[in-house]
């Protein structure tokens, strides 16, 4: 027998109303009794009940009067600005910036710190936020809620930060000690999320059912990331792979990315950032946005430096293999050159080498071959 679902409690549907109507005056600003009665469906009686309540509870006021034909002129009703605030905040390794606005999006507030590598996350959100609503004249608990963008990736279930490369410190208790000691809502969302939906709610991306969205890359910090990781001891690296995957290919082909990842990706970043500004500014004039401009001029500029870093990376990609072996395989060339060195097995050891070098030359050849084909409307020549 399927379950009836019970219809709504009058206490429900006066709330339901009483939302679409702040709803309404903040999407739309000033509205008149009639003018609600019209967009919400509902009565004119219950408009008034409905702003009886909501005047009662100092969320809205009359801001005006619209003159119409014969009678007294009708009263406008507006959210009152000051009924409740927000405190947005963006939160990285170096800025702590904090916003407040009232419900009318108004800014009322902004306030930037320096985190000087603070260690006590709560404790420096919670400062911030002090010296913004200071800075507004309200009382942090006035918020009716606190939102926190930053870098990284958080749990889906709890919402709490699982993973935050800049902010160290920021772990899963960060979220409840925050609600605890602003004793208000707390949300904590990535900041390219959060950028994406401020485009959909205000910015290009307005009105439409689907769009992508393109941040923004600093090389200049990306960089250190990747020269750190090329600094790296690959060979003291590799044992420790081993322990984490075992003895199987994964911690071969882990060891073999990471010494094939560095020219790779320089080379990447050297093209996509080496694209003529004149060309740029060409495809600015035309109006081309900015996924056009990545894949028709960016792109196509950088494949023949991408091709050039995946010719060094196939040669690295032999030596990757046979460390990874080397260090943590009972077969393979890695493992076979270990027994011919056991045994002084010369002639073994260079016949190996041998073999590298020209599994080497061979995928360096085919690499070479699938750039000419790519490429086959310009003429590569190299060695002039």
């Amino acid at each position: 027998m399927p379950l009836r679902q019970k219809p709504g409690t009058p206490s429900l549907l006066r709330e339901l109303n009483d939302r679409a109507a702040l709803e309404l005056l903040l999407a739309e600003g000033p509205l008149t009794r009639a003018q609600l009665s019209e967009r919400t469906g509902v009565s004119k009686v219950t408009v008034s009940q409905m702003l009886a309540r909501l005047e009662e509870r100092a969320l809205v006021m009359i801001a005006g009067e619209q003159a119409g034909g014969r009678g007294p002129n009708a009263a406008l009703y507006a959210v009152i600005p000051s009924s409740a605030y927000v405190a947005g905040l963006y939160v990285d390794f170096d800025l702590v910036s904090v916003a407040i606005a009232d419900v009318a999006g108004n800014q009322v507030a902004e306030v930037s710190m320096d985190p000087h590598g603070a260690d006590d996350p709560v404790g420096l959100v919670r400062e911030a936020i002090g010296q913004a609503c200071a800075n507004a004249g309200i009382s942090s608990e006035t918020l009716s809620a606190v939102v926190i963008g930053s870098p990284g990736v958080l749990d889906p279930r709890t919402g709490a930060p699982r993973l935050a490369v800049n902010l160290p410190t920021w772990q899963e208790g960060v979220l409840d000690g925050l609600r605890e000691v602003l004793h208000t809502p707390v949300l904590i969302e990535n900041d390219v999320n959060l950028a994406a939906m401020a485009e959909r709610a205000g910015g290009t991306a307005a009105g439409l059912d689907d769009f992508a969205f393109e941040g923004a890359v600093d090389f200049s910090r990306l960089d250190d990331g990747v020269h750190a990781s090329q600094a790296m001891p690959k060979l003291a690296l590799a044992p420790i792979i081993v322990i984490w995957l075992g003895f199987g290919i994964a911690p071969k082909v882990v060891i073999t990315a990471l010494i094939c990842f560095f020219p790779l990706l320089e080379n990447t970043i050297i093209g996509l950032t080496s694209t003529d500004p004149h060309q740029v500014e060409l495809f600015q004039v035309l109006t081309a946005s900015r996924w056009q401009s990545f894949i028709k001029l960016r792109v196509p500029n950088a494949l023949p430096v991408i091709f050039a870093g995946l010719r060094v990376a196939i040669t690295l990609a032999v030596v990757g293999a046979v460390v990874g072996e080397y260090v943590g395989a009972n077969r393979g060339l890695g493992a076979l050159v270990i027994a011919a060195q056991g045994s002084f097995d010369t002639p073994l050891m260079f016949a190996i080498f041998v073999y590298l070098t020209v599994v080497g030359i061979v995928l360096y050849k085919l690499m070479e071959l699938l750039e000419q084909t790519a490429f086959s409307w310009r003429h590569i020549k190299r060695g002039d």
